[in-house]
């Protein structure tokens, strides 16, 4: 191979790369326009480094949450993240983006009030993590056992896993707590540096390879 088609061959491949993940990539980074009104109930796949699961959502248990839920997926928030607390006999989290502008983007400011508990946290379902009162942005827990005391707490469950739920048993759980309390990830360090932080001293994290609103129910309002 000469060196002008070497280069050519190049040049090539990184015009396919920027303009395949490009555009994505910059949408991320504008909140403002994941907005778009969710179906009454619509199921998102989850294919992981553990096997494929299904979340399906009912948009009158928490409406916001849901909203919020649907327009993430559909604009790929969640591809490649991590599952980056993982405590068996508690909750699986993820929700921190692999790219710390992301991150970034969607800070207190993208914060949505919070929705009126319906159902119970009990094993199975989805819930948004929060720091407090009306603190929801993309964090996002399944239950592993009956949690019913978050419910109390302003937790509300905006779907269930109807399909896979075998596959949080096998996630990799070995790090525990993120720190400080214990020594997992932190999250601050997560937000500020990305996969490369995971990459780096969290490699056995198991991660989203992608995640899509199935078919039948991309077209929201």
């Amino acid at each position: 191979m000469t060196q002008r088609r070497a280069l050519l061959l190049f040049a090539t491949g990184l015009f396919l790369l920027t303009f395949a993940c490009g555009p994505r990539y910059s949408r991320l980074t504008v909140p403002a326009k994941f907005t778009r009104k969710a179906p009454a109930v619509y199921r998102a796949r989850f294919e992981t480094t553990k096997g494929p699961f299904v979340i399906e959502v009912h948009r009158d248990w928490a409406p916001l949450g849901a909203d919020r839920f649907y327009n993430l997926v559909r604009g790929g928030f969640y591809d490649g993240e991590r599952f980056f607390r993982t405590l068996p006999k508690f909750v699986v989290q993820w929700g921190i983006p692999p790219k710390p502008a992301v991150a970034k983007a969607w800070g207190d400011t993208t914060r949505i009030p919070d929705d009126p508990v319906t159902q119970s946290n009990t094993r199975g379902f989805v819930s948004f993590a929060t720091s407090g009162p009306n603190t929801r942005t993309a964090q996002l827990f399944v239950n592993m056992t009956d949690n019913a005391r978050l419910d109390k707490l302003g937790f509300a469950p905006f779907g269930k896993v109807v399909q896979g739920m075998e596959v949080f048993d096998k996630l990799y759980a070995e790090y525990g707590e993120g720190a400080p309390r214990g020594k997992g990830p932190e999250q601050k360090r997560l937000r500020e540096e990305g996969e490369e932080y995971l990459a780096k001293e969290f490699p056995l994290l198991d991660k989203i390879r992608k995640a899509r609103i199935q078919r039948r129910y991309w077209w929201g309002k």
